[in-house]
């Protein structure tokens, strides 16, 4: 079984065009199952049925999985067994009976304008460091994109000139604008990373380390965590936060959801609706707080 998951990792990739983050994930839950089965003794693809997908969901259960990783899992191995399909390697999907646990839906946390300002005040800009973390917090804040897409930014992924960013994801790609004080931010951290970056090479890191190298996705999870901790902000912020926050403050202030579901990159506007749902309960609040006879 072990054999089918390299193909299927290149047909993730090259034929659905899917995400790193969602590759690397649903690479994990397969092999999370193959692990499962060859447990048990199965040896056949063709032995698996649902009774047995049923009992691999009920240990996750039992070992504490969360209900969306649960989820995923089952979604991870029904694609798998498409996939099989597809090749003719088994004719039935037994994940296709397999009810997904659907999680409760919670609204994500934003930051209020003065937290965003606060946090995005920190960064101390006397180093190279400083520079770079107060670009990063600021490109974060001003375009949406995930922190997967931060990361791996490359220098010539910034036009300075004409205040927008290119954003590339898999196969895909998005241009998004940048206000200034983030496009000043970015030029200002180039300048003093100068010398370890090579502005003329198209496959240059954007956001890199003390040694050279790109920076990672979980140095960038310590960075904010940092700097939330100095704002004295005491909400849970993750890199995830800023995008929130970037997408309910432009629905706040007139934006279309189209055009928040263009630049945060979403392929189903459902996800962007949830921004929506954000600002309402907002206007709620602000409404039973502030009228006389609320």
């Amino acid at each position: 079984m072990v054999d089918y998951v390299s193909g299927f990792v290149d047909y993730l990739q090259n034929s659905k065009s899917a995400s790193d983050n969602t590759i690397q994930a649903y690479h994990r839950d397969i092999n999370q199952f193959i692990g499962y089965v060859n447990d048990l003794g199965v040896i056949s693809l063709d032995a698996i049925d649902s009774s047995t997908l049923n009992n691999f969901t009920a240990s996750m259960i039992k070992k504490g999985r969360s209900d969306s990783t649960v989820s995923r899992c089952v979604a991870s191995i029904r694609c798998f067994y498409r996939y099989l399909i597809m090749l003719g390697e088994v004719r039935v999907n037994p994940a296709s009976s397999i009810k997904i646990v659907r999680e409760k839906k919670h609204l994500p946390e934003i930051l209020s304008n003065e937290e965003v300002d606060l946090l995005l005040r920190q960064p101390m800009c006397n180093d190279m460091k400083g520079y770079r973390d107060k670009a990063m917090l600021e490109i974060l804040y001003a375009t949406g994109i995930r922190v997967s897409e931060l990361v791996s930014l490359n220098v010539n992924d910034v036009n300075l000139e004409l205040g927008v960013l290119y954003c590339r994801s898999g196969s895909k790609s998005r241009v998004i604008p940048v206000y200034k004080d983030a496009i000043d931010a970015v030029a200002l951290y180039i300048d003093k990373a100068s010398a370890l970056l090579d502005i003329n090479s198209d496959g240059t890191p954007l956001f890199i380390n003390r040694g050279g190298s790109r920076l990672s996705r979980q140095g960038f999870w310590k960075i904010i965590k940092q700097y939330a901790q100095l704002a004295g902000i005491k909400k849970c912020i993750t890199p995830h936060t800023l995008r929130h926050s970037f997408a309910t403050h432009l629905l706040e202030n007139g934006a279309d959801l189209k055009s928040i579901q263009e630049m945060l990159g979403h392929s189903d506007i459902s996800s962007t609706q949830v921004y929506a749902q954000i600002v309402k309960n907002h206007y709620r609040e602000v409404y039973d707080k502030c009228h006389p006879r609320a």
